[in-house]
């Protein structure tokens, strides 16, 4: 059976390629972020924000299936497509 995701905050199911396997759920509580990775991490929250408004218009999102690669999902794609115009624009 492929299952994945959490149960609680208690353990994660991951799927690889040599089977499944279960872990402790990540305690991210004393981690200090450094400036650049948290400049990524907020870049990457509008990301998928855009993403998420891309797929929920209907309009939008049909015109971002003619540009997505065969097997390259909307949402990914608009994600990797704000991530690339943000690089761009230095931001």
């Amino acid at each position: 059976m492929k299952i994945s995701g959490t149960i609680g905050k208690n353990f994660v199911f991951k799927q690889y390629k040599d089977g499944e396997v279960v872990t402790k759920f990540p305690d991210m509580s004393r981690i200090n972020a450094s400036k650049g990775q948290r400049k990524q991490r907020n870049l990457f929250k509008e990301a998928t924000a855009y993403a998420k408004d891309i797929i929920s218009d209907p309009e939008k999102k049909n015109a971002y299936k003619e540009k997505t690669r065969k097997n390259q999902s909307v949402y990914n794609a608009a994600i990797s497509e704000y991530m690339k115009r943000a690089k761009k624009e230095g931001l």
